[in-house]
């Protein structure tokens, strides 16, 4: 019974395969050997939790957030519209989800 299950289990897995490895994942991109190299280094903290972060400590609105790399780690960049009007943009850490820098207003 648990070698029927296992077979049934490895089917299943091995009929997706072929859609991934051609980057037809509805949408999604195939990661490049670069990419899955970040993702091996460490997981990004979730951009949910970098707002909320910032709103909490800065009131304003969100207003973009490009990713990219700031000291050679990788980043979010993220633009900020401060009460007073003054834009922002916050440059996070993506593992950690700290601010390590601030540019503008």
């Amino acid at each position: 019974m648990k070698r029927l299950f296992a077979l049934a289990l490895l089917g299943a897995v091995t009929t997706t395969v072929p859609s991934v490895a051609l980057g037809q994942d509805y949408g999604r991109p195939v990661l490049g050997a670069e990419d899955q190299g970040r993702e091996a280094r460490g997981r990004q903290a979730p951009l949910s939790r970098v707002l909320a972060m910032l709103s909490a400590r800065y009131p304003g609105r969100h207003l973009n957030t490009t990713r990219g790399e700031a000291g050679g780690r990788a980043a979010y960049f993220v633009q900020w519209q401060m009460e007073s009007g003054r834009v922002v943009v916050f440059v996070v850490d993506a593992e950690s989800g700290q601010v390590i820098a601030r540019q503008g207003g």
